[in-house]
């Protein structure tokens, strides 16, 4: 009977642990989107960083894309690829943010706002659940331009159809255009400028004096309103975990600080 008894609670404490070492399989996060997600312009790799170690994120956004060139490149064979060989994986979220590229005046990249740049969405949506895994479409960062005292937001029609497309396919949205927007018109345009990849030079953004010969080959500065410095990628990969502990909670716990708001 004490036998009996014993392998019970061995196969109960074995029942138990395989339980636990289900529920701390680890997750997979693919970022996909342009140079305002990927490595040393935007937030991608700091928003990796704040993950636990045991997070397989990775960074495949790149610089210049736009919905139709990622795909065109084969960057999103690459995507599916790794959803194909996932089984070890308990989820992956494909963090899909595009619109900048996409926007008319780029050749080679930009998509029609209605025939195109929806359906491209959705279609990473579709393909991302199709192969198993979690779709989350990202509204596109806001650009850090103001005119007095208010700021442009040029890529709010493409947060729209980000959004459209993510209603319909019943994906995930993080609305990160929408929170951005409302963090960079609180700052104002001064503290905006600190995000930025190297600091505002002086006098820049001021009316250029007709008279004036600017020297021949004079450098022509690295400062942006687009792109993302370390301040900068730090304070919107907070922003983007805060969204997505927000719209998934089950991911909470696979961040350093457990998610906290």
């Amino acid at each position: 009977m004490r036998t009996v008894l014993l392998k019970r609670i061995v196969l109960a404490g074995l029942v138990l642990a395989g339980q636990a070492g289900a529920a701390e399989a680890p997750i997979r996060v693919i970022l996909v989107g342009d140079s305002t997600m990927a490595s040393k312009s935007g937030y991608g790799d700091a928003l990796c960083a704040r993950f636990t170690p045991e997070v397989s994120c990775v960074n495949l956004a790149r610089g210049g894309r736009s919905t139709g060139s990622f795909r065109a490149e084969g960057r999103w064979d690459e995507v599916q690829r790794m959803l194909k060989d996932g089984a070890s994986f308990k989820a992956t979220y494909v963090l899909v943010q595009f619109g900048h590229n996409d926007q008319p005046g780029k050749p080679g990249r930009s998509t029609d706002l209605v025939t195109q740049f929806p359906v491209n969405m959705a279609r990473y949506a579709q393909e991302t659940r199709d192969l198993g895994g979690v779709p989350v479409l990202v509204t596109p960062l806001t650009r850090r331009t103001f005119k007095g005292a208010y700021l442009g937001n040029d890529l709010a029609p493409w947060a729209e159809a980000t959004r459209r497309a993510a209603a319909q396919e019943h994906a995930v949205l993080l609305d990160l255009n929408k929170d951005s927007v409302a963090a960079v018109q609180a700052m104002g345009q001064d503290e905006a400028d600190t995000l930025a990849v190297v600091p505002r030079p002086p006098g820049y953004g001021l009316p250029v004096d007709p008279n004036k010969v600017e020297p021949a080959g004079a450098a022509k500065t690295a400062f942006d309103r687009t792109h993302l410095g370390a301040k900068g990628a730090d304070f919107f990969a907070r922003m983007v975990e805060r969204e997505l502990v927000a719209a998934r909670p089950e991911t909470a716990v696979y961040f350093k600080d457990g998610g906290k708001p």
